[in-house]
């Protein structure tokens, strides 16, 4: 684990965009209401994760949890001899293909140890992330569910579901600027009219409003535990004209300020 752990360590000082992303923390985390808008694959490498309304999931250093998508889930991250670390990596629908699938019920998550196996295909993962395209990129992310089906994780198939509307959206407001995603250009993308995108969104239980609003709130919180950018800078990168209005949507939504977050990343 140490080896994979300095791989990471190393691709990040390079400051380049990555196909995966890194917690640490000194303190615990607390935080409520995290979004998980895309199958989630968290190995903790130091430090334990317990996750659910009443902390019943754990998920100790050197093992993983393989989160569905959900509407959301508390998390705390807690530190052993004053390290979290922890690496995830989110899927995408396409990323399934190729894998053998059955019909069997979605679970929310399974956890397991993290094999030596398992490990090295981490590590080939990491390492290409330094140069390799995106193609070569999503092959590697195929290895990885298809390893874990033979790890005996099966369940790993079923977590593919059905895409949505919902986390197509989600991927726009992503990709583009907060402030520049119309209507009109939503409605152009997805190829449907406006009357249509509602009706499915009702369907899937929540609209556009709805999903901007997880959308801004889930970056703000990768961007605050993955960079040392300002929070007003993070408010502005997320669509909030106000940085106070940013600080008050985020305490109301995750339980915590963007700046008692940060201080649980920084050694007293």
């Amino acid at each position: 684990m140490n080896n994979l752990r300095t791989s990471i360590k190393q691709i990040f000082s390079e400051s380049k965009v990555l196909p995966f992303s890194v917690y640490t923390s000194v303190h615990v985390q607390k935080l409520l209401n995290v979004p998980i808008l895309k199958p989630l694959l968290i190995v903790v490498m130091s430090g334990d994760k317990k996750l659910g309304k009443n902390n019943e999931i754990i998920c100790h250093s050197g093992q993983f949890i393989f989160l569905s998508d959900s509407t959301s889930i508390n998390m705390r991250n807690i530190p052993k001899h004053n390290s979290y670390f922890a690496m995830l990596i989110e899927f995408n629908y396409e990323d399934f293909e190729g894998i053998p699938s059955h019909h069997a019920n979605k679970p929310d998550y399974f956890i397991g140890n993290t094999t030596l196996a398992l490990k090295h295909c981490l590590q080939q993962f990491v390492e290409s992330s330094a140069w390799a395209p995106e193609e070569i990129i999503a092959i590697r992310k195929r290895e990885i569910l298809t390893l874990l089906y033979h790890l005996g994780y099966t369940e790993v198939v079923s977590m593919k579901g059905q895409q949505k509307i919902s986390q197509r959206l989600h991927d726009l407001f992503y990709e583009k600027n907060f402030h520049k995603v119309t209507m009109d250009y939503i409605c152009q993308q997805l190829a449907m009219s406006e009357s249509t995108l509602r009706r499915k969104l009702a369907a899937e239980g929540t609209s556009v409003k709805a999903i901007k609003g997880r959308a801004r709130l889930g970056l703000s919180l990768h961007l605050l535990q993955t960079t040392s950018d300002g929070i007003g800078l993070i408010a502005e990168k997320c669509g909030y004209h106000s940085q106070s209005r940013f600080t008050q949507r985020f305490k109301a939504h995750f339980g915590l300020t963007p700046s008692e977050l940060r201080k649980t990343k920084v050694t007293d």
